[in-house]
């Protein structure tokens, strides 16, 4: 079976345009329709009620990774369970993270030869491994960023509606966070090794996409505040 799941997080969007873009690339597609607004997708009913269908060899369909899940942690653990239940996942927009594309990693890897050199050729095929692993990660990553990214937005346009006609300039002695800023200190204090994550500075400014000296200058302020 070829399942399309569609989900939006607020009665003001559409979800017409993931089922057409579902339905353009896999015409046979069952759309399943979710409406419910959260962050985590234990809390997602049709999507649940999808997972315990699903066998192994069907097919989920998602728009974007971010459909799946937004939380990059539960995302990744739910697609590595998938994966092992050898279900399918397609996700349109991040195609590099397929499941067949992380079959292709598992199966290509170089053939051991029965030699001393099969020692290096093992460390290989393990780093092989992690950088598809790693990927799918940073997919997951990626997509969560986004959503804390539109919380921001959400909440600075909230702010200025309420400050609006009433207040011109900040107040002196005030201080300003930028959406950018805040979202790079939330992803830092959550992934950063530094701070109990799994994430090299190098690595985290990828999925950030902050510059470099704008990255450390962040951390420097958070490590300053959490001494």
């Amino acid at each position: 079976m070829i399942y399309g799941y569609c989900r939006i997080s607020t009665h003001k969007q559409n979800i017409e345009r993931q089922i057409r873009n579902i339905l353009s690339h896999h015409p046979t597609a069952t759309i399943v329709k979710e409406t419910y607004t959260g962050t985590k997708f234990q809390g997602r009913k049709e999507l649940d009620s999808l997972l315990r269908k699903v066998k192994a060899n069907d097919t989920i369909i998602f728009d974007s990774v971010s459909r799946m899940s937004r939380d990059a942690d539960e995302g990744f653990e739910l697609y590595e369970r998938l994966f092992h239940e050898r279900i399918n996942l397609v996700f349109l927009k991040e195609p590099h993270i397929n499941t067949e594309t992380y079959k292709k990693a598992m199966t290509n890897q170089i053939s051991l030869t029965g030699e001393k050199v099969d020692f290096i050729l093992e460390g290989i095929n393990r780093y092989l491994m992690e950088l598809a692993k790693e990927q799918i990660r940073i997919a997951f990553d990626q997509a969560e960023k986004e959503v804390m990214d539109l919380r921001q937005r959400t909440k600075e346009g909230m702010e200025t509606a309420r400050l609006s006609g009433k207040q011109i300039g900040r107040k002196a002695g005030t201080t300003y966070s930028t959406k950018k800023s805040e979202t790079a200190k939330q992803m830092i204090l959550k992934k950063s090794k530094d701070f109990g994550g799994t994430y090299t500075d190098k690595d985290l400014i990828k999925v950030i996409g902050t510059a470099r000296n704008s990255y450390y200058k962040y951390k420097k302020e958070l490590l300053e505040q959490h001494r």
